[in-house]
Order: C-alpha cells, then structure tokens, then sequence
C-alpha cells in the first residue's frame, strides 16, 4: 500500500512539474509573440514631396494641372494643390536642362497617372528626362515647383535669377512685375520666340 502511495505522489509530482514548464514556456511564448507583433514605429515619406541627399533631384508629383487665380498676377498654372508651376528659360521644348542641384531646388513635376488639364489653352504632356524619369510639360516645356514656395499660392520663384517664371494658361512665361503693371489682360505671357536664350 505504501509502494502504491509512493507511486502516486512521485506521478502527481512529475504532472505538477510538467504543467509549471508548460506554463513558463506559454508565458515566453506570449512575451515573444508580444514583441513581435509590436513592431517600431516608421514614418513613410510624403508621396507629394522628396529630396535626395546626394545630389539627386527633388520630386514631386501630380494628377492635375490646372489654372488658378494669382492675387495680382491674373491666371497662373498650378499642381492639383494649389502649388506654383514654373518654366526654365534654358530648357527647350520637350528637353529638361534642370539636373543635379537645380532639380533639387527646382523639382521636376512628376505625372501620377495621366495628369489632367482644368482651365488651360496649351497641351499637357510628359517627357523622358535624362535619367528614365517623366516629366510633366505645358506646351512641350517641363514644368517644376520652386523649392522656396512654403505653401500654395506661392510665388517666389517667379523671375528669379533671370530664367525661372510662373507659367500661364497658354503654356507661355508671366510676365515680370514691371511688365504687368504696363500691359493689360490675364494671360499677358512673354513671347516663346527667345524664351531658349538665358535671362529671357
């Protein structure tokens, strides 16, 4: 009888020894799986605005290029948002001059999809940039948003140095201040006939 309680207990023992090991591998388990399905925290970059470090080019992109009124300035090309459109005087029609450290201040428009057009007399378009990238273009000329722009609206890239201006609903360049305060109509642009010559 003593042999059979001895037995019993030694049984009971290796049970309670096994349940305590299970429940210690089910709480490691369950901390294990805790931390993985917790995972840190990442922030995905904009889709609408990016720059390289290395000398590569800022990017922005858009579905739509549109005209907007411009406090003063009569009807402006914009992206979808609201943001500024610009042309460079040294581009050339369906050819970007715009690489480098310029593509980082002055970021190519890139198409999301087929970019639509709202209220423009000129031809959306794309064109292959140097490096196999697409560019949006009004009348064959690349379009861009001027880094210094901080928020739709914005205008500060117009005339500067010489070659970068806001761009019109018939694809052509705005005029300068001075030129607006002498000529009449929303759609005043400069002629295209030089605009390939720099400070034109």
């Amino acid at each position: 009888m003593s042999r059979h309680r001895i037995a019993l207990a030694m049984a009971s023992g290796v049970a309670s020894a096994l349940l305590l090991a299970a429940c210690g591998s089910s709480d490691d388990n369950s901390a294990s799986t805790g931390a993985a399905a917790a995972p840190a925290k990442t922030t995905a970059p904009a889709a609408s605005a990016t720059s390289t470090a290395d000398g590569g080019m800022g990017m922005v992109s858009t579905n739509m290029v549109m005209a907007k009124e411009m406090s003063g300035m009569g009807a402006m090309v914009t992206d979808a948002k609201g943001w500024t459109l610009y042309r460079y005087d040294k581009d050339m029609p369906s050819m970007s001059m715009c690489t480098g450290s310029c593509a980082q201040t002055w970021m190519p428009v890139m198409p999301d999809g087929t970019p639509e057009a709202m209220g423009l007399k000129a031809k959306v378009g794309t064109i292959t940039r140097e490096d196999g990238m697409k560019q949006v273009t009004l009348g064959g000329w690349p379009l861009y948003r001027y880094m210094g722009d901080t928020k739709a609206g914005d205008m500060n890239g117009q005339g500067k140095d010489g070659a970068w201006y806001a761009v019109t609903p018939a694809g052509k360049k705005a005029s300068t201040a001075s030129d607006t305060s002498s000529s009449s109509g929303s759609d005043s642009g400069s002629d295209d006939s030089m605009s390939g010559m720099p400070g034109m």
